[in-house]
C-alpha cells in the first residue's frame, strides 16, 4: 500500500557555523522514530550493500544479465536488478537508482542506457558486461560477485519527510550561498517524492560544487516538485520544476542527469 502524504514548505538556509546545532534541535523536535527514518533514507545504499553479502543471485527477464552485486575492474561496485520490466541500477556507495533502457547493438550486444540516453552498461550475448562511468569512459569489465536485494523505494512518513526536506533545503540553500525554497506537492505515491527529492537536491549540490555547472545556478532560487501524468524537468525564471508520475514508480521519476541537463540548457 502506498503511503499518502501533501507537503508544501519553504524552506530558509542556516548559517555554516549554525548548521549542526540546528540539525541536533531538529532531531530533538522531531523524535528519534523520524530520525531513524531520515538515517534509514540517507544509509540506504550502505545498509542494502550489507544484505547483498548474505542472498542469493537472482534471475533476470528478459534475457538480462542475472540481478546481483557486480564489481568492475575500475573498483566500482553496483547493484543490477532485472527482475522488472525496466531493468534497475545504482552504483553500491550512491543513493540513486537508475532506470535503464535496452538498445540492441552491433554484434548482438545489449547497451543499457539511463532516461538522459548516456550509455551505463553493455552486455554480450556471451554475458560480458562492462561498466561505462567518469571513471572508465572506453568502458571497464565488470564480474558479477554475489547476490543483492532487490532495489525498492523506501518508506519514510510525513513527518520523516518534512524533515528530509528542511535538511536537504538548508543544504541546497548553503551549497548556494542564498535562500533557494522548496516545495512539494502530492497525495499518491510518498515513497516516489522522497526518492525525486533526494535526487533532484543532490544533482543541484553537485552542480554547485562543480566549476563548470556552478554558474548554470545562478537564477535558481526554487525548487517544486509535484506529481503528474509524465516525468518531466523544465527550470524557467528560476524555478526548478520537476515533475514525477507515480504509475510508473522509479521510471516516472527524472534522473540527475536529466535533472542537469535541463538546468545547463536553461534559456
Amino acid at each position: 500500500m502506498r503511503s499518502r502524504v501533501k507537503v508544501e514548505a519553504a524552506i530558509k538556509p542556516i548559517p555554516a557555523a549554525l548548521a549542526v546545532a540546528a540539525a541536533a534541535a531538529l532531531a530533538c523536535l522531531v523524535g528519534p522514530t523520524t530520525a531513524r527514518a531520515f538515517d534509514a533514507t540517507q544509509a540506504r545504499a550502505n545498509a542494502q550493500a550489507e544484505q547483498s553479502r548474505a542472498i542469493s543471485v537472482r534471475p533476470s527477464l528478459s534475457g538480462a544479465p542475472p540481478s546481483g552485486r557486480y564489481m568492475s575492474e575500475s573498483g566500482e561496485p553496483f547493484i543490477f536488478d532485472g527482475t522488472r520490466s525496466r531493468p534497475l541500477f545504482r552504483f553500491e556507495r550512491r543513493t540513486e537508482t537508475w532506470v535503464l533502457r535496452p538498445t540492441p547493438a552491433p554484434r548482438g550486444d545489449i547497451i543499457y542506457r539511463n532516461d538522459a540516453g548516456a550509455q551505463v552498461l553493455r552486455v554480450t550475448p556471451g554475458g560480458g558486461v562492462t561498466l561505462y562511468t567518469q571513471r572508465a569512459p572506453n568502458g571497464s569489465p565488470a564480474s558479477l560477485v554475489g547476490g543483492a536485494a532487490p532495489l525498492v523505494l523506501p518508506p519514510l512518513g510525513p513527518i520523516g519527510l518534512f524533515s528530509l526536506m528542511n535538511q536537504r533545503g538548508s543544504q541546497v540553500s548553503q551549497a548556494l550561498g542564498r535562500l533557494v525554497v522548496i516545495n512539494l506537492s502530492g497525495d499518491q505515491s510518498e515513497e516516489l517524492m522522497v526518492d525525486a527529492l533526494m535526487v533532484t537536491t543532490e544533482a543541484v549540490i553537485r552542480m554547485a560544487r562543480s566549476p563548470t555547472w556552478r554558474d548554470e545556478l545562478n537564477t535558481l532560487r526554487s525548487i517544486t516538485l509535484l506529481e503528474g501524468d509524465r516525468a518531466s524537468v523544465t527550470f524557467r525564471r528560476g524555478d526548478l520544476l520537476v515533475v514525477v508520475n507515480p504509475a510508473q514508480e522509479l521510471e516516472g521519476r527524472p534522473s540527475s542527469s536529466t535533472i542537469i541537463r535541463a538546468v545547463s540548457r536553461d534559456d
